[in-house]
């Protein structure tokens, strides 16, 4: 396989996780959080970061045989000689998009956390710590949730 279809192949993944990172991003903003669609999204993008990795891991391998350095100048430099250089761009360019937006996930993601602990300490306090005694049983006095809070 050469270095120009190498790399069609991981533009084609980015694509594919920047896709999933958008789908997760819509599913965080969405006002009901839909848990089994989130949890397909991380899966397949799990998947994505696997492959994206095999692919990376396999290029530098390639590249490092071929003499080039194992850095960004090397990279640039392989993609040039292989008339590869707007391509492996686009690549770097992707993959910048894509670590926004999962940085961006990531801070909607603990709004979310944020937001259902802050919900969670409101309804213990509206019901009352005291709840149930040590026997499992409810408490005769108090403890009740009043809708006026």
């Amino acid at each position: 396989m050469s270095l120009a279809e190498h790399l069609e192949r991981h533009r084609a993944r980015l694509d594919t996780l920047i896709d999933l990172l958008d789908d997760e991003r819509r599913l965080l903003g969405d006002g009901a959080v839909d848990g089994d669609g989130l949890a397909r999204v991380a899966q397949a993008k799990q998947e994505q970061f696997q492959a994206l990795e095999r692919f990376e891991t396999q290029r530098r391998q390639v590249q490092r045989r071929l003499g080039y350095d194992d850095d960004r100048a090397g990279d640039a430099r392989a993609a040039a000689d292989a008339g590869c250089a707007a391509l492996w761009a686009s690549i770097r360019e992707r993959a910048d998009q894509a670590a926004r937006l999962n940085r961006t996930n990531g801070v909607l993601i603990g709004i979310r956390l944020e937001h259902n602990q802050r919900m969670l300490n409101f309804i213990e306090e509206a019901a009352g710590k005291g709840l149930y005694g040590p026997d499992g049983q409810a408490r005769a006095a108090g403890g009740h949730v009043s809708s006026r809070v």
